[in-house]
């Protein structure tokens, strides 16, 4: 990754420059981007890293730290999430297949790939990355980080449009995070009346549960 991208997902200095120099806690933090509003959530890798003592998360030590430290770690107050002790799982079971698919190294998964239907498959089978997760990851990876394989903007699917507000792809700053946030609440609103006069998506696809974003403010 490019040491000089600059990104606004944590509104926090410390936080935005780990995510933009680190593939792994850009992996975490969009991992952790559910349930909770954005910034929370990829504030998590900045936070993880320095409860650990280190500058940078490191796929390795935390696949094998003992899972109930890593839950307490995770747990500590402010919490990383709204759900530490599940949310600590899945960052363990993330950086375990990093580990075992990509020598621990997180660029690995989008370094050279030949298009975006691979980016996305190859997304899609990291642990907790749904169709939905993955997607914006991929927006993300072609709009802040130059990472643009053939067809990225199409498998991205929605998120991969420019000129939208949709996810945390797009978000470029305080302005551009209220314009997300604004779309969430508003498709979210959309979903429970659809379910309410029985045109819900029985799936749940559309409802945020699996999304990032700050569908929650």
């Amino acid at each position: 990754m490019d040491k000089h991208i600059t990104l606004h997902l944590a509104q926090q200095p410390e936080a935005d420059e780990l995510l933009g120099r680190s593939p792994l806690a850009a992996l975490v933090g969009m991992l952790l981007d559910q349930q909770v509003p954005m910034e929370w959530a990829f504030s998590g890798p900045w936070t993880i890293a320095r409860r650990l003592g280190a500058d940078d998360l490191d796929a390795h030590v935390i696949a094998a730290y003992d899972p109930e430290a890593f839950a307490a770690l995770l747990s500590e107050k402010p919490a990383v999430h709204r759900y530490p002790g599940s949310m600590a799982k899945r960052v363990q079971q993330l950086c375990a297949h990093l580990v075992e698919h990509y020598g621990g190294n997180a660029e690995a998964v989008w370094a050279d790939v030949p298009t975006g239907a691979e980016l996305l498959r190859r997304l899609k089978a990291l642990p907790g990355f749904g169709e939905q997760k993955a997607q914006i990851f991929l927006a993300l990876l072609g709009k802040r980080f130059g990472v643009r394989p053939k067809g990225w903007r199409e498998a991205a699917g929605g998120y991969g449009a420019a000129g939208v507000h949709r996810s945390a792809a797009d978000i470029t700053g305080p302005e551009s995070l209220a314009e997300v946030r604004a779309y969430k609440q508003q498709r979210k609103a959309g979903a429970k009346a659809g379910a309410a006069t029985g045109k819900g998506n029985p799936s749940g696809a559309a409802s945020g549960k699996t999304t990032a974003a700050g569908t929650r403010s």
